[in-house]
């Protein structure tokens, strides 16, 4: 891999990670379901208001759980963006269900709310929401449609660790929420998730599909006497080394967004000029959200632009990336009947984003490296 002056992700030690992973192997208890674990997950239910928290592998492992939460099955619909990475769909595409794909809106990149009621079908099972770039989607009006057809509403937010809409934060909105620790989050444990419940029906099955389909989780809290295979499930728990890793980055996590939103800010005043030439559009932030900075993106005009510009940033050793490719327009997409001009803003949006090195050392003189090259490129190198 060719290594950039400028990397788009750099992981990073926020606190006592490497103290509290060998406190763990110390402890006697690294495999999963350990004191990290439960650590975590109290600090989350704590400062989240979270009513309970597992840990998961992955921000994947917990959206899969939710479609087995949901009883998804052959032939529901499941209603969501394509404009997310594919484990969103691939959960409850997994499990038999169509992803019925909504177009976004042109500022948030959210999901389009007004467009979700005209999808819904006698065969719509869940509305699954993504809070892209960690700025909510319009939750209320959400809610309202879901509640109003008796649909349930699980929050992929991947990316909205410790946002809020409103004054709720997002993964506590809906019925199921979804994190992710990946080394390109916020709060980092190389790989790693958590499943949010915000209704109690879903907590006892949540640990036995966690578990193997055992309850296992029972039976080390003294309240059976022996566990066994009650359900279906799979190994979903993180080593509690992971957590321990996680435990410390989660006690960071606010002077982790606090300098996050420091280079988001930065980025943002210093290219406003280009916005005011006419070059390029930056990230739109609702009235109504806390966002936790969790990236920087541009919207050029066009996609040659942008290919133009991420190449040329390549050539000066900064490395900035395009997002998602639209879900409808994949090989599975298509086999499912989407093809071009289906989601128009979507296809719009995918082919002119960039995203900008954005990491929590990255440094104010190469926030301005970044920038200086950018506008090189629009006023002709």
């Amino acid at each position: 891999m060719q290594n950039y002056k400028i990397p788009f992700n750099k992981p990073f030690i926020a606190g006592k990670e490497l103290y509290y992973i060998v406190q763990s192997v110390i402890g006697g208890h690294s495999a999963g379901d350990g004191v990290y674990t439960k650590k975590c997950q109290e600090l989350m239910e704590r400062q989240f208001g979270a009513q309970k928290v597992l840990l998961t592998h992955s921000c994947t492992a917990a959206l899969e759980m939710a479609a087995l939460l949901c009883h998804i099955k052959e032939g529901d619909e499941v209603i969501m963006p394509s404009f997310t990475f594919v484990s969103t769909a691939n959960a409850f595409f997994m499990r038999g269900a169509k992803p019925v794909f909504v177009d976004i809106r042109p500022d948030t990149l959210n999901i389009d709310e007004k467009r979700i009621e005209d999808a819904i079908t006698e065969k719509t099972r869940t509305i699954v929401v993504v809070h892209y770039a960690g700025v909510g989607c319009e939750m209320d009006t959400i809610m309202n449609i879901a509640r109003k057809h008796d649909i349930i509403v699980i929050e992929d937010a991947a990316q909205g660790v410790n946002a809020k809409f409103k004054d709720q934060y997002l993964g506590t909105i809906g019925d199921i929420g979804c994190y992710s620790f990946h080394e390109t989050k916020n709060v980092i444990s190389g790989e790693g998730g958590a499943i949010v419940l915000n209704d109690p029906q879903y907590f006892e099955r949540a640990e036995i599909l966690r578990e193997k389909g055992t309850n296992r989780s029972k039976f080390f809290r003294g309240e059976v006497d022996k566990y066994t295979w009650v359900d279906i499930g799979s190994s979903y728990l993180p080593s509690d080394i992971v957590a321990a890793f996680l435990y410390a980055q989660l006690e960071n996590m606010d002077a982790i967004n606090a300098r996050r939103e420091e280079i988001f800010n930065l980025y943002y005043r210093e290219l406003i000029p280009l916005v005011n030439n006419g070059y390029l559009k930056l990230p739109y932030i609702s009235r109504n959200c806390m966002s936790n900075s969790h990236l920087f993106y541009i919207l050029l005009n066009d996609e040659g632009t942008r290919n133009d510009l991420m190449d040329y940033l390549k050539s000066k050793g900064i490395l900035a990336v395009f997002h998602y490719l639209p879900l409808h327009l994949s090989r599975v997409g298509r086999k499912l009947g989407y093809q071009e001009g289906s989601l128009p803003l979507t296809e719009s949006i995918s082919s002119r984003l960039l995203r900008l090195p954005f990491y929590y050392g990255l440094m104010e003189k190469e926030q301005a490296e970044v920038v200086e090259t950018i506008r090189s490129f629009f006023h002709g190198h």
